[in-house]
């Protein structure tokens, strides 16, 4: 796991040019329905964003790549939800994860919709979020609100965590 970890970072070093693609894609996974399950992007976001820390990827393309992915995903799934409705409850995978669904759900009605931008920020919710948001009736433009605060915020504030993490190593690494 190391070497492919070491491999993707020298890639990036390498193709900084392609840094805001690369950080939609991963992102544009982890805010989608189901993907965001199979594809650990929160991770590779703080590992980016602890590269920034080392001057070795600028934060800014980071930032604006991940918080178009995030738009991305989340409105697809949101239309989803929209779309298909009930339907997708069905699916097996979300039927053996039915906790999770139920527990957003909860959470859903009890905050409406602030649970999209706590949902950005939540590994449970986040796979089903933004499709109750869809099958819930959420109005789009109500759903836009909310989701572009928190695709804007959580692509900030997770590569910030890295790139954080990045500068105290840094920093205990210089007193050796």
């Amino acid at each position: 796991m190391d070497e492919l970890a070491n491999s993707f970072i020298a890639f990036i070093e390498r193709n900084q040019d392609w840094l805001p693609l690369i950080m939609v894609v991963f992102a544009a996974a982890e805010t989608t329905a189901f993907l965001s399950i199979l594809i650990p992007s929160t991770a590779v976001l703080v590992a980016v964003g602890a590269l920034a820390a080392t001057g070795a990827v600028s934060f800014w393309p980071l930032w604006v790549g991940a918080t178009i992915g995030a738009m991305i995903g989340s409105f697809f799934s949101y239309w989803l939800g929209w779309r298909y409705g009930t339907s997708i409850l069905e699916a097996p995978f979300l039927k053996k994860n039915a906790e999770a669904v139920e527990k957003t759900q909860a959470t859903f009605k009890k905050y409406g919709p602030v649970t999209i931008v706590i949902g950005h920020f939540t590994t449970i919710f986040r796979p089903v979020v933004f499709l109750l948001a869809g099958m819930s009736g959420m109005t789009l433009g109500r759903f836009a609100f909310w989701n572009v605060i928190g695709c804007v915020s959580w692509a900030f504030l997770i590569p910030k965590l890295g790139e954080f993490g990045g500068d105290i190593f840094g920093w205990f690494w210089s007193l050796f």
